[in-house]
């Protein structure tokens, strides 16, 4: 069994839609990135990716690069999937946490959950998803941003026999 941990931040601008999970977001802002900027789907890559010891979501998928000019962060999941599966790994949980002082995000939990689970063929039961604010502390807590956290543990991998 492995363990990894993720992290990511985006800037909230006009012009953009906020995404997060996968799931579009009402709001007056989105967040800014090369991608859609999905910070919560972002956050569980980097996770994955450590716990596999696979690297991080940037030498993957960087930024700059033409083909992810705007990509669904979910497409991004899906092949960080498939990476996992090739190396052996199965995803046993995932835990992960958006910090946003606005929009209030508990009505969106539910299909989050459900988007990355069907993106990651898990069960709904493996994946939980939390919202908390930063008690008006930082850029996050003074509405300029959302971040994410994440930590993902995989069972298996082919490695784990060296």
């Amino acid at each position: 069994m492995r363990v990894g941990i993720g992290y990511d931040i985006h800037p909230l601008v006009k012009g953009r839609k906020l995404v997060l999970g996968g799931v579009e977001i009402p709001f007056k802002e989105g967040l800014d990135g090369w991608s859609d900027a999905d910070v919560l789907t972002h956050a569980i890559i980097d996770a994955l990716l450590g716990a596999a010891a696979l690297g991080d979501r940037g030498s993957h998928f960087p930024s700059g690069k033409a083909k992810y000019k705007d990509i669904s962060s979910l497409s991004l999941l899906k092949e960080v999937k498939d990476k996992l599966a090739a190396k052996g790994w199965r995803i046993s949980n995932i835990d992960a946490v958006v910090i946003a002082e606005e929009p209030k995000l508990a009505k969106f939990i539910a299909p989050m959950r459900l988007k990355l689970s069907q993106t990651l063929a898990i069960k709904l039961a493996q994946i939980s998803i939390k919202a908390s604010t930063a008690n008006g502390i930082g850029c996050v807590g003074k509405g300029r941003g959302i971040e994410a956290q994440a930590v993902a543990l995989l069972e298996g991998g082919k490695d784990e026999s060296i």
